[in-house]
């Protein structure tokens, strides 16, 4: 594949953004545009060799600037974090929509942007599809009739909706995936918006190292869920936004299911160390069950993500430990 003139990545001073700047750049990609609302203090990753602005999404103005000149658009950008956040901060997350309807009103006017790739969720899927811890994976068909996640999976959805109609009335090619939890090294893991796999790295680490072997889990601990690592997020988002027949809101999501007990237990062995354990029925936990179904990645690619929840978590863990040590 050719170099394109110029990419642009919004959100890069997150989580995903960030790991995806990296890998464009290790690839060759030499005329990189990343744009965030954070300070660069507060980015996870900044990178000297790329055009870093500071811009406020939500405001058109930001989006025109952010836009301007790029072939490439990548949308990781978005208010929101882990259940503890997504639950309690519901008009937050909605305002997100402003990121992408500006995002893509600056895309069209621009009349250069090759493709427009947009950072969907699992979140996205009718509640009553994951009432039940054993459920049966979530396909892409599931989002609808719509019953998402309140606030912030209504948002995701209706940003579908939008990338969807550019594509249709003014034939702006968008790319559409459905992330499902992703994590590992260089994100948030305390403070309110970090997600599960993160948290339950710091708790452990923070039991381990205060001597004080107990742990409280959100939720009774039987919620299923799957993980995704980094490196497939990653690569995954390229694939899906490069493809030529991807062109509905796609699945990108490990299949590996485990309870949130499981995920804890993998932890504790990586650690070396078992935990008195507690559970918070009051605290914000989500659904009952998710997973990916990821039969159509697997037609239309050729491909998923593989790798397994131990492998990525002992990474994590290792980053997140050496974070909470350095800061002691």
């Amino acid at each position: 594949m050719s170099l394109p003139e110029k990419i642009v990545v919004c959100g890069a001073g997150g989580f995903i953004g960030g790991h995806l700047v990296a890998d464009l750049r290790r690839q060759g990609f030499n005329d990189i545009r990343a744009v965030d609302k954070k300070p660069f203090k507060e980015w996870y990753q900044k990178f000297d060799d790329v055009e870093n602005l500071v811009l406020d999404l939500q405001e058109k103005e930001a989006c025109d600037k952010a836009v301007a000149g790029c072939e490439i658009i990548y949308n990781l950008a978005a208010d929101m974090g882990g259940m503890g956040f997504i639950e309690l901060n519901r008009a937050l997350c909605m305002l997100s929509v402003l990121i992408n309807t500006h995002l893509l009103m600056a895309a069209r006017e621009q009349k250069v942007v090759k493709r427009f790739f947009y950072a969907s969720s699992a979140c996205v899927y009718a509640a009553d599809k994951q009432v039940n811890p054993n459920l049966t994976a979530l396909t892409e068909s599931d989002a609808y009739p719509a019953m998402p996640e309140d606030g912030y999976g209504w948002e995701k959805l209706f940003s579908e909706r939008m990338c969807r109609h550019f594509s249709e009335d003014f034939g702006l090619l968008t790319r559409v995936a459905r992330y499902h939890n992703v994590y590992g090294p260089h994100g948030t893991y305390d403070g309110g918006r970090e997600k599960a796999p993160a948290a339950v790295c710091r708790k452990v680490i923070e039991a381990k190292l205060s001597g004080k072997h107990q742990i409280e889990i959100w939720g009774d601990g039987h919620q299923t869920r799957s993980f995704m690592y980094i490196d497939d997020c990653v690569l995954g988002t390229q694939s899906i936004m490069n493809s030529k027949n991807v062109t509905m809101p796609i699945n990108l999501g490990s299949s590996e299911m485990v309870t949130i007990n499981q995920l804890v237990d993998i932890v504790e062995e990586i650690a070396g160390i078992k935990l008195e354990r507690s559970y918070n029925l009051k605290a914000p936990k989500g659904v009952n069950g998710r997973n990916s179904d990821n039969t159509l990645i697997k037609k239309l690619l050729d491909w998923e993500p593989s790798t397994s929840l131990r492998t990525g978590m002992e990474k994590t863990y290792r980053w997140i430990y050496d974070e909470i040590k350095a800061k002691s």
